[in-house]
């Protein structure tokens, strides 16, 4: 479960800035308080100090679509301690606004924390006819919002918040560098679509602690560019794990380097730790390392996924993203057993390398006999 609250705003050197007393929010739920807050920012943004821009407990906030906009004179901390919620209509989103719904754009140095709720009001979302999971014919285009969306912002802190029902990603980290991500509490029902609890592409130095996710789609996933991510103490689940990927899609080059996850729960999942790349592609993942992972009744445990498609009729490719110094050490737990606990499907073109298993244990079968995957010479077991 997560951690402690996040604090409250201090007033020994913060500047405060109530959205209800301050800039006339009213709190309710139904009335617009988007202005409010936005102004909110705008003005703690220009303090050189601490600012705290602050929604009280006890109230619900209805905000749309809006962009939080640095850089700031000083360092910023939204602290949610209400409820924060999203228009529940699609059809009331600007036509050119449906793929995001709070921004923070060089937003650096800032905090978003608090004991309240932030409530994306998918499930209208998920219903649309091209989504997925209702089976039609054609599945897009079907822009729906990302919850929270990160781009280009630097030294950020998102801690104890409460993150729910996004139509589409929760969380999104584009383009940043130094995050820090603690103590959250991220879901939304199994089979809501597309729903990644958090995504994290062109980005650097990244820390998740502490964090429980449940969704229907990854728990954290891990695009293209992506360097230096430290993932520890997180729960998941029920979801499709924790996945790098997927990477170099129609031709793309993508590289993903430096990963470790550590002392991790997943359950009730369609996957555990997964690494998934298109044919075509080029690029590499690298120094990647899962340690001291859990399993409770997951289907797919362990993959590597050079052949990743969403289709049937994907054609072979003599190119591939490469992977390589992939280790997995204390794989432990139960799964389905309609599969093997470990698949590597791995490119004959640009075959997986140096991939290293130690104190694997799972209930149903012994690893070294379950182990199902393409290519020789490439994979060191040890005891």
């Amino acid at each position: 479960m997560p951690g402690a609250p996040a604090p409250a705003p201090s007033d020994d050197g913060d500047n405060v800035y109530d959205v209800i007393k301050d800039f006339g929010a009213v709190g309710d739920g139904v009335t617009d308080d988007t202005d409010a807050i936005k102004t909110a920012w705008d003005t703690a943004c220009q303090d050189d100090g601490e600012g705290v821009v602050l929604a009280a407990a006890g109230h619900s906030f209805l905000v749309h679509t809006t962009t939080f906009t640095g850089p700031c004179q000083g360092s910023v901390t939204l602290q949610i301690d209400g409820t924060i919620v999203a228009p529940s209509e699609p059809t009331t989103w600007p036509a050119n606004s449906k793929r995001n719904w709070l921004v923070f754009y060089k937003a650096d140095g800032m905090s978003l924390r608090g004991s309240g709720l932030i409530d994306g009001k998918g499930q209208k979302w998920w219903d649309l006819p091209c989504k997925p999971h209702k089976g039609g014919s054609t599945h897009g285009p079907c822009d729906s919002p990302v919850a929270l969306r990160f781009f280009m912002s630097n030294n950020v802190t998102v801690q104890g918040l409460r993150v729910q029902d996004s139509p589409e990603f929760h969380f999104r980290f584009d383009s940043c560098r130094g995050v820090h991500v603690d103590s959250l509490s991220i879901s939304s029902p199994a089979l809501s679509p597309n729903t990644d609890g958090i995504h994290v592409e062109n980005t650097q130095d990244v820390l998740i602690t502490n964090t429980v996710v449940s969704n229907g789609d990854d728990c954290v996933s891990i695009g293209a560019g992506t360097l230096n991510v430290h993932i520890e103490n997180v729960t998941c689940g029920p979801g499709h794990g924790i996945s790098i990927g997927s990477l170099g899609k129609q031709g793309s080059r993508a590289c993903v380097a430096n990963i470790t996850v550590r002392n991790a729960v997943i359950r009730h999942s369609d996957n555990g730790v997964r690494i998934k790349t298109w044919q075509g592609g080029s690029g590499s993942v690298s120094a990647v390392t899962f340690e001291n992972v859990r399993m409770d009744a997951v289907r797919n445990p362990i993959i590597i996924d050079q052949y990743y498609c969403l289709t049937k009729s994907c054609e072979n490719a003599t190119t591939a993203v490469f992977v390589s110094d992939i280790t997995y050490a204390g794989i432990r737990g139960t799964y389905d057993v309609r599969g093997p606990p470990i698949h590597f499907g791995c490119s004959d073109a640009v075959p997986c390398t140096n991939i290293t298993l130690s104190g694997r244990n799972f209930h149903y079968s012994s690893l070294a006999m379950a182990v199902q995957g393409h290519k020789k010479n490439f994979l060191e077991k040890k005891d």
